[in-house]
């Protein structure tokens, strides 16, 4: 689930911690690297549960419509459908899943207040309106639910909800958004394990975010020492902090991952950089990086495995 650009600015951040924290020590690092990466993947399952229990806040209307003295035509065709079809069913009769849910102790974290908002508000709207008053198939139930997502991504409350309850919402937001997109496009040809899917894997987070952590911090003063001279009439004290921690860890990837194409990397940071520095940033890095590679090519400096992959 987790990209290189997520793992890249994973570990920009403990960087930056460890710059405002000289107390921060490299296993600690480590530690709070492993629980964000499990963060991230808890925020997924949290996504997919929160729609699941604002849907089901349909069967409490359902409830309500049928109790009153005297119902109107619409209370009295109303089906809750939104959950009980077989798409929900999918996930809600799902048991090695809710087992899962359990065990990372996901559900606590529901505010069924919050649900019971975002199921009435959703109910107002055109697309749920004319959901329950025609007749519906599979593609129908995946486009609401659907719709429905999209409605509380658009909703600020629902950003600020997330937000208050996972601190890198704002990070994985993107990568969130898209793996449960399309977890409810796969719908119901899902595996009933379909959640490992998104776990991250080792080759991301392990041989490659691991590395990066511990290279970036264990080379820190040889990187330095590289990066000083192609400052030019610039000292490294004035560099802005997050700057200076993107040019570290681009050079460590130019350097010690022989895999990862030169071009790629520099691109990389140069767009991480434009969300997390300054407006001048981006142009300042990629010429510092761009100088950079050059020299160290020209010196032998950087090797690569594969073909095409320095420049």
């Amino acid at each position: 689930m987790l990209s290189r650009r997520n793992i890249r600015i994973k570990v920009m951040h403990l960087l930056y911690s460890k710059r405002q924290d000289e107390a921060l020590g490299y296993n600690d690092m480590k530690k709070r690297y492993s629980q964000s990466i499990e963060k991230s993947y808890d925020l997924y399952l949290f996504s997919i549960l929160q729609l699941m229990k604002t849907a089901r806040f349909s069967l409490v209307d359902a409830s309500k419509r049928s109790a009153k003295h005297l119902p109107s035509e619409a209370d009295k065709n109303f089906t809750p459908k939104l959950f009980e079809n077989g798409l929900m069913a999918q996930l809600s009769e799902n048991d090695s899943f809710s087992k899962l849910l359990k065990k990372r102790k996901i559900e606590p974290q529901i505010d069924n207040d919050m649900s019971r908002l975002f199921y009435t508000e959703f109910s107002k709207t055109e697309e749920y309106q004319n959901y329950i008053n025609n007749e519906t198939g599979t593609a129908d139930h995946r486009a609401i639910l659907l719709d429905l997502f999209r409605f509380c991504l658009a909703n600020e409350t629902y950003d600020d909800y997330i937000d208050d309850k996972f601190d890198n919402w704002i990070h994985d937001k993107s990568l969130i958004v898209g793996s449960v997109k399309k977890t409810l496009k796969a719908l119901p040809e899902i595996d009933t394990d379909f959640y490992k899917e998104y776990y991250p894997t080792d080759e991301t987070t392990k041989d490659f975010g691991e590395e990066l952590l511990h290279k970036s911090n264990f080379f820190d003063k040889e990187l330095l020492s590289i990066i000083e001279p192609a400052l030019k009439n610039w000292e490294s004290d004035r560099v802005a902090i997050i700057d200076l921690i993107l040019l570290k860890l681009a050079l460590c990837e130019m350097l010690y991952f022989p895999t990862i194409p030169t071009k790629v990397t520099i691109n990389e940071f140069v767009d991480i950089s434009k969300i997390y520095s300054t407006p001048k940033s981006k142009d300042f890095i990629n010429g510092i990086l761009d100088r950079l590679m050059k020299k160290l090519i020209s010196e032998g400096k950087i090797s690569k495995e594969g073909r095409g992959l320095i420049e």
